[in-house]
């Protein structure tokens, strides 16, 4: 069900037209400039992040302490992403297919109101299915398991490692759109409040819900 949300998250960030999540901006922006599937897309760019944690993971487990049965566990999980990725990205196909484009025209100032509702309801479901997702501690998103990958090897906090890869995923699709498309494509308004607000959703639903989930999932033990 968190997949699900998120994907449907993923998907209204880009209906919306104001600019997409930055985890998704590059694959995003090649689909729209080369006109390719925007599932298959995201497949192949989650394909990359995989390859890179196995990387870090091998590198960092050769280098640190942890035991040979944990790091075969982790790099399992790691490799598990792969069909994961499959499934996600089937479902940002279906919703990409089934939901009607909010943008309209770009210079139209009377579709601003509800691309902007668009554009809310886009955090609070990418929020909601990450943080849903995350609670269950089983396989993880790729956007999230390079995050983690990545903080562990560099010895960072993951918020300030994810903020430093939204960083470097915002530059990379602004370059490309600019060198192969001339102007700015998935990059926006909406970007910078992907940035700001899918952390803050997470944070409030895990305040809310986290204990009641935990104590549902058998995670940790439920509390009246």
């Amino acid at each position: 069900m968190g997949l699900l949300i998120l994907a449907l998250g993923l998907t209204l960030n880009t209906k919306a037209g104001l600019g997409v999540s930055p985890i998704i901006s590059v694959s995003y922006s090649v689909s729209q400039i080369f006109s390719l599937n925007f599932g298959d897309t995201t497949l192949v760019l989650y394909c990359i992040f995989v390859l890179v944690e196995l990387v870090l993971h091998l590198t960092h487990g050769r280098a640190g302490e942890g035991a040979p049965g944990s790091r075969r566990l982790t790099l399992l999980l790691d490799v598990l992403q792969i069909p994961l990725s499959l499934i996600f990205t089937r479902f940002l196909n279906l919703f990409v297919a089934l939901l009607p484009d909010f943008s309209g025209s770009a210079d139209s100032l009377s579709q601003l109101p509800a691309r902007l509702a668009v554009l809310l309801l886009a955090i609070v479901c990418t929020g909601v299915g990450a943080a849903m997702s995350l609670s269950m501690r089983l396989v993880p998103n790729p956007g999230d398991g390079i995050v983690q990958a990545i903080a562990d090897c560099i010895g960072k906090s993951v918020g300030f490692t994810k903020n430093c890869f939204d960083l470097v995923n915002i530059t990379i699709t602004i370059t490309l759109s600019l060198c192969l498309a001339g102007q700015l494509v998935g990059v926006g308004i909406g970007t910078v409040v992907a940035v700001i607000g899918v952390g803050r959703v997470i944070a409030l639903f895990h305040h809310l819900t986290g204990k009641r989930i935990g104590g549902l999932s058998g995670l940790t033990a439920a509390r009246a």
